[in-house]
């Protein structure tokens, strides 16, 4: 007897006066051998509902089966807990984004370092936790930048995409160098992005395969002018028309017309102030539309030795270049103000077509403006003449 309560109590744990799995079960088949439990209780310092607890719970196990037994609740509450810290950091990192207004694929080191604080502060996480929900070392969570304020470039930046809605990174990019700003384009372009004012991707319609007609296109100044008709309405429902002239070779608008009616006679009368202005043309090229196909049109290029060239009916891509200057123009005049009257249209469109030809960077002719492209056209041939004598 003595040796069998050496066995149990040898395993027992003072400190806290808890049984191993071994000693539970050897205590429960004491009462078989005729103790009561009372004498049991006792003999190891237990009271009587604990007994009987072990025997509902217990009753009937082996050791090894009542380890497993053990190791199981252990996992369970284990899990248990995992699934509540990690539930508690769901929550947490779901509140801090929609705080900032970001989706997780948009943030970026500085504003996982903001979180991270935030985190800290607001909910008590230690820093290593914090850094952890935000996808940050705690070395980036302490670096103190170093770099200059982008204050003034955010400002002209800003103030550059108001004024121009519709423009991209790269004519921003170079309206800047223009403007004698020294900045490369790799800081621009982040704090382009950190501004947030990309322009949404356009999402192409998938056609019918077609056979694509090259549009020709002009090698010198003169050679191919291009017209087009748009038309808008005034703030008391007047609607309004304008005629767009465009030259092909240096994309330049050489002027547009504005009225409420524009028939033929006005189409030639505008023409012959063009040409008065920048040379006449070798050939027209426009639509279909009653004004271009009239007879006085015609009579008049042919009297003046001007080639009338009239696109294909519903091919519009025949006539790409207005077509693109149209979209633009109204993109930025006509969609972007409120008009009263003809003579603030015309205020208007003499002050964005100056800003147009002379400032506006072209990507198709290598982010020079239609000036500066025709200037070095006109120098280049002039080169190449003086080489050739």
């Amino acid at each position: 007897m003595e040796s069998s309560h050496y066995l149990l109590t040898k395993g027992k744990k003072n400190e806290t006066n808890r049984f191993t799995e071994a000693q539970i079960v050897a205590i429960l088949k004491q009462q078989n051998t005729g103790q009561t439990v009372v004498q049991i209780a006792r003999e190891h310092g237990i009271s009587e509902a604990t007994f009987y607890n072990w025997r509902q719970k217990y009753g009937g196990m082996e050791a090894s089966e009542l380890k497993r037994l053990k190791d199981l609740e252990d996992e369970n509450r284990r899990l248990k807990k995992m699934y509540a810290e990690l539930s508690l950091e769901h929550e947490v990192v779901k509140e801090a984004l929609k705080k900032s207004g970001r989706s997780a694929a948009a943030v970026g080191p500085a504003q996982r370092r903001q979180l991270a604080q935030w985190i800290v502060k607001a909910k008590a996480f230690s820093q290593q936790r914090a850094c952890r929900l935000a996808g940050l070392s705690r070395r980036m969570l302490a670096y103190q930048s170093k770099r200059q304020p982008d204050i003034e470039v955010e400002r002209v930046i800003q103030t550059t995409a108001r004024r121009h809605p519709g423009w991209g990174f790269w004519k921003i990019y170079h309206r800047l160098r223009r403007q004698g700003h020294p900045d490369n384009h790799k800081r621009l372009w982040r704090i382009y992005r950190h501004l947030g004012l990309n322009l949404p991707r356009r999402k192409r319609k998938r056609l019918p395969d077609r056979v694509r007609q090259p549009l020709p296109k002009a090698t010198a100044v003169n050679q191919v002018w291009s017209l087009d008709f748009m038309s808008d309405a005034l703030c008391d429902g007047r609607r309004f028309r304008t005629l767009n002239v465009l030259d092909d070779y240096n994309r330049q608008a050489l002027g547009v017309e504005i009225d409420y009616s524009l028939p033929a006679k006005r189409v030639i009368r505008f023409v012959e102030q063009l040409i008065e202005s920048h040379g006449k043309p070798a050939c027209l090229r426009c639509d279909n539309g009653p004004e271009f196909i009239s007879t006085a049109l015609t009579e008049w290029c042919e009297m003046k030795e001007i080639r009338l060239h009239w696109i294909q009916p519903g091919k519009p891509t025949q006539n790409a270049f207005i077509e693109r200057f149209n979209g633009t123009f109204r993109r930025e005049v006509l969609k972007a103000y409120l008009f009263r009257n003809l003579a603030q249209v015309q205020e208007v469109v003499e002050k964005w077509l100056g800003d147009y030809n002379s400032e506006r960077p072209h990507q198709a002719l290598g982010f020079m403006t239609p000036i500066e492209f025709k200037q070095a056209g006109q120098a280049l041939s002039k080169n190449w003449s003086l080489n050739r004598v």
